[in-house]
């Protein structure tokens, strides 16, 4: 497996793979610390506050993966009806509030991943995890959002240069 293969690989599943981790992580930190507490009347400390924190990789990273579908935030029903320029326009539209909304969101969690970075502040529970770390899945995984949706209008514009039908649905399956 050459480099470059492995490389697109990685691009094409790190939401998955980010989504896998993250859930099954918090599934298996509630369900032993459920099992701690109900049978043997002892809980680590943590276990209520890791699993929120995880679940912002979880959620920011499938908004990314939904994008990469083209199933997150989509009006299809209307578009389908337009004629084909129209079809294009709304996706132009479609990547500029994009790109818009998350330079907004980069620009204020980054504010807060650096405040809370700054202020050595710890997930509650612990003694030397970082809410930081769980932070930055914001920054983080806007950024892939917007790498999505370049991806996207990349292959929109060329769908519309070449005559192709425009994809305003997502696939059902991958």
């Amino acid at each position: 497996m050459s480099l470059g293969s492995m490389l697109r690989y990685a691009e094409r599943n790190i939401e998955k793979s980010i989504i896998l981790v993250s859930y099954t992580s918090m599934a298996g930190i509630i369900f032993v610390e459920v099992i701690r507490r109900f049978f043997f009347n002892e809980q680590a400390p943590w276990s209520t506050t890791i699993p929120i924190y995880l679940f912002l990789w979880l959620t920011w990273m499938g908004a990314s993966y939904n994008t990469l579908r083209r199933s997150h935030l989509r009006f299809t029903e209307v578009r389908e009806r337009m004629p084909y320029q129209g079809q294009f326009l709304c996706l132009i539209l479609d990547a500029v509030c994009w790109f818009v909304m998350g330079a907004i969101v980069i620009y204020y969690s980054v504010e807060q991943v650096y405040i809370s970075y700054d202020n050595f502040a710890i997930v509650q529970g612990t003694d030397d995890v970082m809410q930081w770390w769980f932070y930055m899945a914001t920054p983080l995984a806007w950024g892939l959002i917007l790498i999505r949706v370049a991806q996207n209008l990349r292959q929109d514009i060329d769908d519309f240069r070449n005559g192709r039908s425009l994809t305003t649905q997502a696939p059902l399956f991958d």
